[in-house]
């Protein structure tokens, strides 16, 4: 049976989001970025041949989860839906030059996401089985001195990812598997739920081993098929390049390609409402 989201709710959805992304977040977002990125003196360009090197060390852990899986436990709510469907999404809210600007908010995204992580590091607390507890609800409280703020973005994150992100990666794949295999919805969701929830309840460890032996292969795909396809329409691009960097210099283009790429789980975010539908 399908289920449509109430008019007033889907009215109250899209006045807050127009209201977020053409009067807030965009200039928060990019201008953080790019505040970071001249404090930083471009740390991710500085450091980025240094990140591969790291690599070679970060499955040692002393008891707990190593830093490769920590790394994949972070990069398994990045590379997803938003990164076939977002893209497409994108474009069609800015048109071919949104994709420039999903290439420069990421570029300064990087060095939003290594404060973040800076301040996790710097903020985190022993949960006393050899794994600590860190982010952003940690560095509010015990930062900025603000535990009511903490408290809140606590649970709009709980509500976020545990209905909302979660019921739009499940429902895409429900959909395409019911669309290439005529399987029932609801049986990849039992499917889903059963594959899944061992893990999640088998704590932090558990999703970090898993994370670790999927979500690399699961990227090392995408690149694969993301080069196939420029592989196979190598001499339409120079030209699609050309035609990104002209169309690139809008608001409209630049709305549509921050709103989609530039920071994690933004197209899950604009998809969550279609999800009963």
């Amino acid at each position: 049976m399908d289920f449509t989201l109430p008019p007033l709710l889907t009215s109250l959805v899209d006045r807050g989001n127009g209201l977020l992304w053409g009067s807030v977040l965009i200039y928060l977002l990019i201008g953080a970025g790019l505040y970071f990125t001249l404090l930083t003196r471009g740390i991710q360009l500085r450091y980025f041949g240094h990140m591969f090197k790291l690599l070679g060390s970060s499955r040692q852990s002393n008891g707990g989860i190593s830093s490769f899986q920590a790394l994949s436990t972070s990069l398994a709510a990045r590379v997803g839906t938003g990164n076939l469907a977002g893209v497409a999404v994108a474009i069609y809210f800015g048109g071919p030059g949104a994709i420039f600007w999903m290439w420069m908010t990421a570029m300064v995204g990087m060095a939003t996401s290594f404060v973040e992580s800076t301040l996790a590091q710097a903020y985190k607390t022993d949960h006393g089985d050899n794994t600590f507890r860190g982010g952003p609800a940690r560095y509010i409280e015990r930062g900025l001195g603000l535990r009511w703020l903490a408290v809140l973005f606590s649970i709009c994150l709980i509500i976020a990812f545990g209905l909302a992100f979660n019921s739009v990666q499940a429902n895409s794949i429900a959909q395409a598997m019911e669309q290439a295999f005529a399987v029932p919805t609801w049986a990849m969701g039992l499917v889903l739920m059963a594959v899944v929830a061992p893990i999640i309840f088998g704590g932090l460890k558990s999703i970090a081993k898993v994370a670790e032996l999927v979500v690399p292969l699961m990227a090392l795909l995408y690149l694969i098929l993301a080069l196939v396809v420029v592989g196979l329409n190598i001499s339409d691009l120079p030209a699609a390049i050309m035609t990104i960097v002209r169309s690139a210099f809008g608001f409209e283009q630049a709305a549509g390609g921050s709103r989609l790429r530039g920071f994690p789980g933004d197209y899950e975010r604009y998809s969550a409402r279609v999800i009963f539908q």
